[in-house]
């Protein structure tokens, strides 16, 4: 339950704007800082009280290791209406919009309203090991996404609403493993896997892939459609689609559909956007490599710019297999890795922001000056619509709301559905991300002052 109502939350930002506002109008504001916290005066008091308790929980590696099994058994102990109460004044409530149409449009508006911009993200996906029910189990996903474009688009007040989407919600993980396995294969690739026969697949002609089985094969065609169907909804509904990367073992199946998407939608501009791990060794020559096939045929690009979630399994996974480590070695490469991306598509969008459009999707702040910095020097105007910064709803505020009150787009990805759905995914983000979560001694430290800036008003 919300303890304020819309309209009490547009008379408090109205309030306290300006306490957060009052060097930040017009280009000749002060150089952007993110150590005084004052953006986080347009919180809740409860808000910062449950932000404080979530992140000291995350600070335990044990408790985010075997997060899944203490909820069942938090599950087990406290019902099912007791724990629902537990996980939406913890975890749920910290990092999901919410499980009802009121609550996610709630979510969207305190959002806006703070100067930021909803990003709606549908939690279902699919890894190795869990195949579902078949073709109707997609399908059904397929109207979840459809029901998200709708909401991305009538609940954002945005000119470019946006949303998330994982492929594996639409596609079988295990055969996604099997054609990036086939696209190995240079010749194999170009014969039975080239741009035009996806987009031909995308359209839902009958196109044949002898690689495949005859049951493969219709599926394949069947989560093509499915893809279809979301690229030109999203697409009669203005809303641009950033299309998720996942894991090594997939993401090239994952990145050829998307290209083909983009081939077919992105004709004027970009409404289907890939996503590039900076923290893999290859992304660069990845990224430039897309870049240059865009240019040969004449779509626009948007990307999604990300360090990278998967670092432990890759590690894993690479020794298991007897194959070279993807990540690179150190921090410090990860960084070199993420700004040299950024900085190609900085370049790209100064030189025609309709067509390409990067959005910064990081916790860094170091990463997120650097972006502004540059930005600055091309003469990329923040409200040109071409570059955009992307944080998780719950995380990284006091970096996302200065952003916002210093007017440049801000969105947070926020998922949302009933709370059993959505567990496994916050569990899995939370172990991905812990050592990010483990490292937001900052924030803490901000809430904190916060916290008792407002106590000490008190008495």
């Amino acid at each position: 339950m919300h303890l304020l109502s819309v309209s009490s939350w547009r008379l408090l930002s109205s309030r306290l704007a300006p306490l957060c506002l009052r060097t930040l109008s017009g280009e000749a504001a002060v150089s952007i800082s993110f150590e005084d916290g004052h953006a986080f005066r347009l919180k809740q008091t409860r808000e910062i009280l449950r932000a404080l308790a979530v992140f000291r929980m995350c600070s335990f590696p044990f408790l985010v290791n075997n997060s899944m099994k203490l909820m069942e058994v938090s599950r087990l102990l406290l019902r099912q209406r007791l724990f629902a109460l537990l996980m939406k004044s913890t975890a749920y409530g910290q990092f999901v919009a919410g499980e009802t149409m009121p609550e996610i449009r709630f979510t969207m508006e305190k959002l806006s309203m703070m100067g930021m911009r909803p990003m709606l993200a549908v939690p279902i996906e699919e890894d190795l090991g869990e195949m579902k029910t078949g073709e109707p189990w997609y399908n059904q996903n397929l109207e979840t996404m459809l029901e998200c474009v709708k909401i991305s688009h009538s609940g954002s007040k945005v000119t470019y609403p946006m949303m998330q989407l994982k492929v594996t919600a639409l596609l079988s993980a295990e055969l996604c493993t099997k054609i990036t396995m086939l696209l190995t294969d240079s010749q194999l690739r170009e014969k039975h896997f080239g741009l035009d026969c996806i987009v031909r697949a995308l359209e839902g002609q009958d196109v044949n892939f002898p690689s495949l089985s005859e049951g493969e094969t219709q599926h394949f065609l069947c989560a093509m459609r499915r893809l279809n169907r979301v690229g030109e909804y999203a697409r009669e509904h203005k809303v641009r689609v950033l299309v998720d990367a996942e894991y090594t073992y997939i993401n090239p199946t994952l990145t050829l559909v998307t290209l083909a998407m983009m081939k077919k939608f992105n004709q004027s501009e970009p409404w289907i956007w890939n996503t590039y791990q900076c923290y893999l060794k290859d992304s660069f020559s990845l990224l430039s490599q897309d870049l240059d096939l865009a240019a040969r045929e004449g779509f626009a690009f948007g990307v999604k710019l990300v360090r990278g979630a998967y670092m432990d399994k890759e590690r894993k996974l690479a020794k298991e297999q007897g194959y070279p480590d993807p990540v690179h070695k150190s921090w410090e490469d990860t960084n070199r890795s993420y700004h040299k991306s950024l900085n190609r598509m900085l370049e790209m969008a100064a030189q025609d922001r309709k067509r390409y459009n990067l959005i910064v999707a990081t916790h860094n702040e170091e990463s997120v000056k650097h972006a502004i910095d540059r930005m600055k020097a091309l003469g990329i105007s923040k409200d040109a619509g071409s570059v955009c910064f992307g944080q998780l709803l719950g995380m990284c505020d006091h970096v996302s709301l200065t952003l916002g009150q210093h007017g440049f787009a801000i969105y947070k990805s926020i998922p949302y559905g009933p709370i059993n759905d959505v567990l496994p995914y916050l569990v899995r983000r939370a172990q991905e991300n812990r050592t990010v979560l483990q490292g937001i001694r900052k924030e803490r430290d901000l809430l904190r002052r916060e916290l008792w800036r407002r106590l000490l008003r008190r008495t």
